[in-house]
């Protein structure tokens, strides 16, 4: 999806269909500078906001830690905010929790989670 608005963006006809992502996305980085994907902003804020609530007490909390009665859904499980926490840290999930409360270390997590594939950060 993000690669249809950059070539939208760049007014490139559909009839060249051969241009490859990496060309596009190096045409966009000459026109804007550097840039961070959408993943990589997304991922560094969901990992803030899942700090922010870890250290509160508020229905957000409760919420995100699963701690709420409920029916069993029919179908695939879907993937949980826990499951993406655990993926994106290295983390266990009650691990994470601990760090989380410390806000400093909370966010050198965050930070180091979130960077690209080719070392920079947001």
């Amino acid at each position: 999806m993000e690669i249809r608005c950059y070539k939208r963006l760049l007014s490139t006809s559909h009839k060249e269909h051969k241009i490859t992502n990496e060309e596009v996305t190096r045409r966009i980085d000459n026109a804007t500078g550097p840039h961070f994907d959408l993943l990589t902003i997304v991922r560094e804020q969901k990992l803030k906001w899942y700090g922010h609530t870890t250290r509160s007490s508020g229905l957000a909390k409760t919420i995100i830690q699963c701690t709420v009665n409920g029916g069993k859904r029919r179908g695939r499980q879907k993937k949980r905010w826990e499951d993406n926490i655990k993926e994106w840290t290295g983390l266990e999930l009650r691990n994470t929790s601990r760090i989380a409360e410390d806000r400093e270390e909370w966010k050198a997590v965050a930070r180091r989670s979130s960077m690209r594939p080719d070392g920079s950060q947001i």
